[in-house]
């Protein structure tokens, strides 16, 4: 069997089993990236994000192996702090920094910070333009960060924040999030940084076209 058709393969156990998951349940056997059957698909329009990756926090074991998956590559890396984009990355953030055993540092949307900040304009996957921004008193030259997101789609998000570091001087270590799209600013993303993802090969091309087939499969379940 050809490594292509391996991947095909593997991809299509993990497609006919996940929506399936039930969020109390742990599998015997954890394969790579299991917990990504615990996402949820958007169920209220075109409104809102195409899914919603965060039901797999509710499970203790999920959120452990996602953490462990995204900080694989940064093994060798020493890194002295975490930075979390509001608000999702502020929960995948939080785990990765207890895990590292390092502080969280929180890059807000504009005016939630009651102390001098820098901000940044950027664009989000809605494509609306907005404001974020972090505080003045932390981050210094020669602090090495981790930035943490949920989600990278378009990439906008992520580089304002990353803006926003290194105008403080501080160095992005890399970047971190379930998934990482191959939209044009997800591929810059990865072309400048070391970047950290949980999504399998074989499923980022569903990943890329917000079109997961166990969510089709979980469509054609519902009574």
């Amino acid at each position: 069997m050809s490594e292509r058709a391996r991947k095909r393969e593997r991809g299509s156990v993990w497609i006919s089993a996940s929506f399936k998951m039930d969020v109390w349940a742990v599998p015997q056997e954890r394969s790579r990236a299991w917990y990504l059957s615990l996402m949820a698909p958007n169920t209220k329009g075109p409104k809102y994000a195409w899914l919603d990756p965060s039901r797999l926090y509710c499970s203790h074991q999920a959120l452990a192996d996602c953490v462990k998956d995204l900080l694989q590559p940064f093994q060798n890396e020493p890194i002295d702090l975490v930075v979390g984009i509001d608000a999702m990355g502020f929960i995948l953030g939080s785990a990765v920094a207890t895990s590292l055993g390092k502080g969280l540092l929180t890059i807000r949307k504009a005016g939630h910070l009651c102390v001098e900040t820098q901000s940044q304009v950027y664009r989000d996957y809605s494509g609306q333009e907005k404001l974020m921004e972090v505080r003045l008193d932390v981050l210094k030259p020669g602090v090495r960060v981790l930035i943490v997101d949920q989600w990278i789609e378009t990439g906008g998000t992520m580089r304002a924040a990353i803006r926003l570091v290194e105008q403080q001087g501080a160095t992005v270590v890399g970047v971190a999030a379930i998934a990482v799209e191959n939209s044009a600013g997800g591929r810059w993303i990865k072309e400048h940084y070391k970047c950290s993802h949980c999504i399998p090969e074989e499923l980022q091309p569903q990943v890329d076209q917000h079109r997961l087939l166990s969510f089709l499969n979980l469509s054609n379940q519902a009574p």
